[in-house]
């Protein structure tokens, strides 16, 4: 049996590998791009996993003055959609990252 430094040592070590591998998925979340879109395609919004929004794209035909209401509407619910796909693809890649760790059932991880 091991001393208990060695399994310290090792608990430690462990831990460290563990925190490399979630700042790693961390910063890859940045990376993986979703999309939200409404009004059937006619407001998107390009977005990073973690909520970063990387562009917003409105068709020519709402550029209507008398249509400001539904645009704004239309562009609140594109990032909402892109915000609920950043959040379940950021979920999907952290239980990758998760699914060999020995966690207790109903733990989750402070990301």
């Amino acid at each position: 049996m091991k001393d208990l430094n060695e399994l310290m040592a090792a608990a430690q070590e462990a831990a460290a590998s563990i925190q490399a591998q979630m700042a790693d998925a961390q910063a890859g979340l940045d990376k993986l791009e979703v999309e939200g879109v409404a009004g059937g395609g006619l407001v998107k919004i390009r977005a990073t996993a973690k909520g970063r929004i990387l562009g917003v794209a409105i068709d020519d035909s709402l550029m209507v003055l008398s249509e400001k209401q539904m645009l704004e509407d239309l562009i609140a619910a594109a990032l909402n959609d892109a915000r609920g796909k950043a959040d379940a693809a950021g979920n999907a890649e952290m239980s990758k990252m998760t699914a060999g760790l020995p966690l207790p059932p109903g733990f989750k991880l402070p990301f």
